[in-house]
């Protein structure tokens, strides 16, 4: 597949919503191409990582697919910038934009990372804001569709807070038909905006408040940890998930094949137990592996030729 195929080249990727679903299903098939493949059609290009929040899978996934693509990787944090001293998002991003070829942001706001893309003059990557986390929902994605052979029709259970990767997860399975079941806390719900998003709206997800309710004969059950990064922890907001630990009575409500996904770090004995993020069901790891793949798919679409 040409990376022209998919239809992206040179344009941003803040959401899953930018895309269509054949733009989609078409990424997750080039994943799978460059997969083990080490070529160079991002020889001379080069691309910066500007991460204003800590990480581990996604840094180290971007600056292996960028080498793996022939392409020189920048890693920069807020600190080593003139952000930390005030210079506004607007002037980063013109400047960074007369270096780079491409920039991949990891931010709090999404405002942010959409003023980041509205005034660089080449593509913005989005590697995770508060309100979507797109490359490793396709991350996600293509680990289901390993595991299932399809996407369409499944059942989808998510347990846990209303965050940017159930925000994400929602957006993705009204694209691409996926039946979605969310069970959230009181007050944990995503956020209206996301929820009314047209194709949201044409096709929402089914929100929930019972974990056993969401989990009862899915094919996938994923979770999340209850207080994202950067997020006010209390003893309110624990309170509040009591009950939504999946465990391995959880976990057996759901169909007998069914798949178990996290994006990890996980808090073991808080939304997961041990027994189910170690048990035969989880393909965490596998998860994890498919960011290097979806993400080489996506600087390739987005800048090769």
């Amino acid at each position: 597949m040409l990376a022209t195929d998919i239809g992206i080249q040179g344009s941003d990727l803040l959401t899953l919503h930018d895309l269509s679903a054949q733009a989609i299903l078409d990424l997750l098939s080039l994943s799978a191409q460059l997969e083990g493949v080490k070529d160079t059609p991002l020889q001379g290009q080069t691309i910066g990582l500007l991460f204003r929040k800590p990480s581990t899978r996604t840094r180290v996934s971007f600056e292996v697919a960028a080498l793996e693509l022939g392409a020189h990787s920048i890693y920069m944090t807020e600190d080593q910038t003139q952000l930390s001293r005030g210079e506004t998002v607007a002037d980063t991003a013109r400047v960074l934009s007369r270096y780079l070829q491409a920039l991949v942001v990891r931010t709090g706001a999404h405002s942010e990372i959409e003023e980041f893309a509205a005034a660089a003059g080449i593509p913005v990557v989005n590697a995770l804001t508060d309100r979507f986390h797109p490359c490793q929902v396709l991350a996600d994605l293509k680990t289901v569709l390993e595991a299932k052979g399809t996407l369409a029709g499944l059942e989808v259970a998510w347990v846990g807070d209303g965050n940017n990767m159930l925000q994400e997860w929602i957006v993705a399975a009204a694209k691409l038909g996926i039946g979605l079941r969310a069970a959230c806390p009181v007050g944990c719900d995503p956020d209206p905006k996301v929820m009314s998003l047209p194709i949201v709206a044409a096709h929402p997800p089914t929100i929930l408040r019972s974990p056993l309710d969401a989990v009862r004969g899915a094919d996938v059950v994923i979770t999340d940890t209850w207080v994202s990064m950067g997020q006010r922890d209390s003893e309110q907001k624990r309170k509040a998930f009591e009950g939504f630990t999946v465990n391995e009575a959880l976990m057996s409500k759901a169909d007998s094949d069914a798949i178990f996904l996290h994006c990890l770090p996980a808090h073991r004995g808080e939304e997961v137990t041990d027994g189910v993020l170690d048990g035969p069901q989880s393909v965490v790891f596998d998860e994890a592996e498919n960011r290097l793949h979806v993400q080489k798919a996506v600087l390739f679409a987005i800048l090769g030729d």
